[in-house]
């Protein structure tokens, strides 16, 4: 299937797509505040700059498009159109991410990861138990 779209207008449509105060990440921020925890915002000194950071629990998450991040859901497909192109373009984005968490990892930060698929109805997430089990796996670490 070929691009609806002539390239011009394709590219100043993926550039305006944005990389923080997404709202997934919107959603995971209100929930964990909500339930008292405090997160420094895309700490630029941490690799990837992670999209929460939680410092007195030497623990991060990052909240991931489906899409730019390659995860295997239907939101994560890759275009037919310039298909070359976007498997590259993937590819280094996931092995850009594994080398940020492995970093981070060897640091001594705890890594999550939470794929904005999972967020799709934010009221039903942020009165689960996922919220719940996110603040526990931050807070109950030793």
């Amino acid at each position: 299937m070929t691009d609806k779209l002539d390239k011009i207008t394709r590219s100043r449509m993926m550039s305006s797509v944005k990389n923080k105060n997404t709202a997934p990440e919107l959603s995971v921020r209100k929930a964990l505040f909500e339930r008292g925890l405090r997160y420094r915002l895309h700490n630029k000194s941490l690799p990837g700059s992670p999209d929460l950071a939680f410092p007195k629990h030497k623990a991060v998450i990052f909240i991931h498009g489906c899409f730019w991040h390659n995860h295997n859901c239907k939101h994560g497909k890759i275009p037919e159109a310039n298909r070359d192109f976007w498997e590259k373009k993937l590819r280094g984005n996931a092995l850009r991410d594994s080398q940020n968490i492995s970093e981070l990892e060897s640091k001594g930060w705890r890594v999550k990861i939470i794929w904005s698929c999972s967020l799709k109805n934010k009221k039903k997430f942020a009165s689960s138990d996922c919220v719940d089990a996110i603040v526990d796996w931050i807070s109950n670490y030793n």
